[in-house]
């Protein structure tokens, strides 16, 4: 069963057994606009809680995509590299980032569930 959550920064990491796919909201998405370029990290990388893992870069802005948790990156979405504006049409579905392989689950005590994300964001 995969369990889903949410930063402050508005990553979604979905969690299903040590591993967590990670990548921006449908908020982020509509705040940056129009997508044009990401810049994932590479397949290896130790990344560190709220570390700049991603970089998003739209017709409006660049911003950081932040490490949710704690873990080495398993894989990337090559298929958004090609195709950077899957973020606007799927970007809590086809446009995730990467996925990594936590190290801390006790990390995950910080994150929101939907409805507490919902709030956040109202």
């Amino acid at each position: 069963m995969t369990t889903t959550l949410y930063t402050s920064d508005h990553e979604w990491l979905a969690i299903d057994g040590d591993v967590a796919t990670v990548g921006i909201t449908d908020y982020a998405q509509q705040q940056l606009g129009d997508v044009v370029f990401v810049e994932l990290p590479k397949v290896g990388r130790a990344l560190k809680k709220a570390e700049a893992a991603a970089v998003v870069e739209s017709v409006k802005a660049a911003s950081d995509v932040y490490a949710p948790i704690s873990g080495e990156v398993l894989e990337t979405n090559a298929e958004l590299v090609a195709e950077p504006a899957l973020v606007n049409s799927d970007a809590q579905g086809k446009a995730w980032f990467f996925k990594v392989k936590m190290a801390d689950r006790s990390e995950l005590g910080g994150l929101m569930d939907e409805a507490a994300y919902k709030a956040h964001t109202a």
